[in-house]
């Protein structure tokens, strides 16, 4: 299989979530009319998750469009190793990035500066399939950047793409609470019981099952939570606009706010660079 095919057929399977996606949103719709809970404010949160991709695709098809062409031009002209794309090197790569996108995902949890876009995906207290799609403008950046590692390795750029997508699309699913546990399949794989964890900001949910495709990561590196009760998703502090613009951009303003006051050196890195919620000692 050529890099190219590869990419093709990474493509095919992300439309395939996408669609799996939209019969699932249109059962959650059908199932909220039905025992009357589908309210207006639904509707408000579902389109305000949808304007997300606003920003999103724009700076998609503009800043990362030019940065994956570069990223083609580096391995073309620097890296002088080139894996090659038969069947177990790029089970390989897949391998690779989904654990990297823990890695990329768990560090996006534990700096604010990427936090203030990681954010918005966790920003909705309701949680149904177009939650998938709630994104920050620039959330592809930080993927962009936690992925150079795998070229520098010598894995084509296509191939590296193609695998990013495949675990992105597989995450569509996992925004539902129309699926329960799925027995045996919960100890292997990233499942709707497990992502649901993830949203939820009680305290024994918080900075839990980061995974991608593959909840091993986090029964390895000490992140792994069963779902118990019903969790209750959203921020910890409370956030309840359905405005495009401030679901945009929801973190920036109180960090603009502590970067002007910072009193030091060391009190602006930390509040760019350390946890969310992060203080000076006093």
């Amino acid at each position: 299989m050529t890099p190219e095919a590869f990419m093709a057929l990474a493509e095919q399977i992300d439309e395939v979530f996408f669609t799996l996606g939209g019969l699932i949103l249109v059962i959650e719709i059908a199932e909220a009319w039905f025992k009357g809970s589908l309210k207006g404010k639904t509707f408000l949160e579902m389109l305000a998750s949808a304007s997300t991709q606003v920003p999103y695709l724009l700076l998609e098809v503009t800043m990362m469009t030019a940065l994956y062409f570069g990223l083609y031009v580096f391995s073309e002209t620097v890296v002088s190793w080139h894996l090659p794309s038969t069947l177990p090197w790029i089970v390989l790569a897949i391998v690779l990035a989904d654990f990297t996108y823990y890695w990329e995902h768990r560090i996006a949890h534990q700096v604010r500066l990427l936090w203030t876009q990681h954010a918005v995906h966790h920003s909705s207290r309701d949680y149904n399939i177009i939650t998938s799609i709630r994104f920050g403008p620039l959330e592809s950046l930080w993927s962009f950047i936690a992925h150079i590692p795998m070229i520098l390795i010598g894995f084509s750029p296509d191939v590296v793409l193609g695998s990013v997508i495949l675990v992105q699309a597989y995450q569509t699913w996992l925004h539902t609470e129309l699926i329960g546990k799925l027995g045996p399949l919960e100890w292997v794989l990233n499942t709707p019981s497990h992502h649901r964890v993830h949203h939820g900001c009680d305290n024994k949910y918080l900075d839990k099952n980061y995974g991608g495709i593959s909840i091993i990561w986090d029964r390895m590196f000490g992140s792994f939570q069963v779902e118990e009760e019903r969790p209750r998703y959203g921020l910890t502090t409370d956030f309840d606009s359905q405005n495009p613009v401030k679901v945009w951009f929801s973190e920036i303003p109180a960090l603009w706010k502590d970067i002007r006051n910072a009193k030091s050196g060391r009190e602006l890195r930390g509040r760019l660079f350390g946890p969310p919620g992060w203080k000076p000692d006093p």
